[in-house]
């Protein structure tokens, strides 16, 4: 008695080759993720974003007056030119220093008001600090136009006879729109380095004036670096607030100049040197904020998101 075997029998190497392959499917793949089209479209963008600024520094070192074709290279709109380069022209000349001057006047007001902010919230401990909190972060949201309108107005209706319009109006108007920079990230700072610092400088016997001066303050250094840094490259490339609160040429930074006398139709290459001038200082201070803040913080891992979370009053 036999009994037939529920197992399939091997198929001959014949019958395998004559077998037709069976159907694959490949799963669709969206071209939009390839790597070649995200990276090709990163630098059309950069190509789009950095052309024009490039053919406008190229024409800043044209020897002729024109805009439209290029003479050869010269410094002639720099240094050289006795009447229209940026060194010799009053207006220009002024313009840069002014700038600077800003720059540090707004600087050396807001950050240690920054600071002073931050320390202060962020030892508040009641039902109305996370209502301030959420204000300071808010004050990013308000357009600066707005801002500056309204600034103009305080000077010119209800502090007219005090501040009038110029240098200290603008250095007040930029003081009060760049004082939440330094203090979000001396906040941020303060969230992650913790309490435990100064927790240990008083049971060591400590003064709190004595704590803040060899123990806060240095480990606060880096984002104060970075405060200043933030803030002083801000001022340099402001438009909105300053040209509200101008008065005369003697008090217009380069960004005023640049486009008062571009948008009047009286532009040159002694323009686009100035406006050379103002991103290579934007940049230069910009690149020793990063490589001084990297240094700062070296050996250190910051929490982002805990820090982030804290300054909202999650």
């Amino acid at each position: 008695m036999t009994t037939a075997s529920a197992a399939p029998t091997a198929a001959s190497p014949a019958q395998a080759e004559a077998r037709p392959p069976a159907a694959t499917s490949r799963p669709w793949r969206n071209p939009w993720r390839h790597a070649w089209f995200l990276e090709g479209f990163t630098w059309l963008y950069l190509l789009w974003s950095l052309a024009p600024i490039a053919i406008a520094v190229l024409f800043s070192f044209n020897k002729g007056k024109s805009q439209a074709s290029y003479q050869g290279l010269s410094l002639r709109w720099y240094t050289t030119d006795k009447l229209q380069s940026v060194l010799h022209n009053p207006t220009l000349h002024h313009a840069v220093i002014q700038t600077l001057w800003l720059s540090f006047l707004t600087t050396l007001i807001a950050v240690p008001l920054g600071v002073a902010f931050a320390l202060g919230i962020n030892r508040w401990r009641s039902r109305t600090s996370s209502t301030f909190n959420y204000v300071m972060i808010l004050s990013f949201v308000v357009p600066e136009l707005i801002f500056g309108v309204a600034m103009f107005f305080v000077f010119t209706t209800l502090f007219s006879s005090i501040v009038q319009l110029g240098t200290w109006a603008e250095v007040l108007g930029l003081v009060t729109w760049n004082v939440s920079w330094p203090a979000i990230i001396v906040q941020a700072r303060l969230v992650t380095i913790g309490k435990q610092y100064e927790e240990a400088s008083a049971d060591l016997g400590c003064t709190q004036l004595q704590t803040m001066r060899r123990v806060l303050l240095p480990l606060l250094t880096p984002a104060i670096f970075a405060s200043v840094i933030l803030v002083f490259s801000s001022v340099i490339d402001d438009f909105v607030i300053v040209d509200l609160l101008s008065s005369t040429s003697l008090t217009q930074p380069m960004s005023v100049i640049i486009y008062s006398t571009q948008h009047g139709g009286n532009g040159g290459p002694a323009l686009n040197a100035l406006a050379t001038i103002m991103l290579v200082m934007s940049f230069v201070v910009a690149g020793a904020g990063y490589l001084g803040y990297r240094w700062m913080t070296r050996g250190e891992r910051i929490d982002g998101k805990q820090a982030i979370a804290t300054i909202a009053g999650v």
